[in-house]
């Protein structure tokens, strides 16, 4: 199958391109730089040159492929709104140029979205986006879904908010990071909400699955673990980093986490039975405290 990759450079991307050359796919990655054109030749990738801004490349990229992997996102959090704004026109833009052709197209979100249209609730892949909803990703699942209906066999990935493994710059880094300038590893409250997590290497083989055999329609939930206590991780940080671990206040937290502040006390306990059942997808990589014992987060 040729698929196109958008996000193909990133950390997750990379992985995924990797995944899908591996299993012989003919991949074909968005690049928007001679920097990240230079690295998809380098393991074999073809490149189209674009960005998510350039429709009319995306529309071409999609129109010339078998199916696509749409990852890239612009994670700027002084304008969530803004990015989420030009990942809808992204999906519109792929889907229109697979439309009533009944190729794949698999779409990215989230499970901490799950938070604000479930709160209180084990997040599974029977909660379906809310209709109507303007929040990032969010809407962006909804246009995915209305896709299915008009002959794309579009699926969405949520991953969890920790995609873990080498080279990660997302949330754990920063939380290390945060501990490093503090001089404590802290936890809100008590420290028991849990956050969903996966080990990059499944979450590509994940995409891959999507890919090749999701039905229209489908939610697949990239959770290797349902939840890890948020005082686990702080735990393994202050563990690593020879810091205290402390507890601190949800008016603290604003001072101490900066603009994860929001993120870090949020309770995402997310199911991935379904997706398992569905595509025959075994997580088998190191979990999140494990991955953080290994060393390779603190080596800088």
């Amino acid at each position: 199958m040729r698929v196109l990759v958008t996000g193909a450079t990133g950390y997750i991307g990379s992985a995924v391109v990797r995944e899908l050359l591996d299993a012989r796919h003919e991949v074909v990655g968005l690049a928007r730089s001679d920097q990240a054109a230079a690295a998809l030749a380098a393991v074999g990738a073809a490149v189209h040159r674009g960005d998510l801004d350039d429709v009319d490349s995306l529309r071409r990229g999609a129109a010339a492929a078998e199916g696509v992997i749409h990852l890239a996102f612009s994670h700027d959090f002084s304008d969530y709104a803004g990015a989420g704004r030009v990942d809808l026109r992204a999906v519109d833009t792929l889907g229109a140029a697979l439309e009533g052709t009944d190729k794949p197209l698999v779409v990215t979100s989230g499970t901490l979205m799950l938070t604000m249209i479930a709160p209180g609730r084990l997040g599974t892949e029977e909660i379906a986006p809310a209709p109507g909803s303007v929040l990032p990703r969010v809407a962006s699942e909804s246009a995915a879904v209305a896709l299915a209906e008009r002959g794309v066999r579009a699926s969405i990935v949520r991953l969890a908010p920790s995609v873990h493994g080498e080279g990660d710059k997302g949330f754990v880094p920063r939380l290390i990071d945060i501990a490093r300038a503090k001089g404590v590893s802290a936890f809100v409250g008590d420290g028991s909400n849990r956050w969903p997590a996966v080990h990059r290497l499944d979450a590509a083989r994940l995409y891959r699955l999507a890919v090749e055999a999701a039905p229209a329609g489908a939610i697949l939930h990239g959770a290797g673990e349902e939840g890890v206590p948020f005082r686990d991780i702080a735990e393994a940080i202050g563990r690593r980093l020879e810091l205290p671990v402390v507890s601190i206040t949800a008016e603290e937290a604003g001072e101490h986490f900066g603009f994860l502040s929001a993120l870090v006390p949020l309770d995402n306990p997310t199911s991935s039975a379904l997706t398992r059942k569905q595509l025959g997808w075994h997580p088998a990589h190191p979990a999140l405290i494990p991955d953080l014992d290994n060393g390779h987060y603190f080596n800088d």
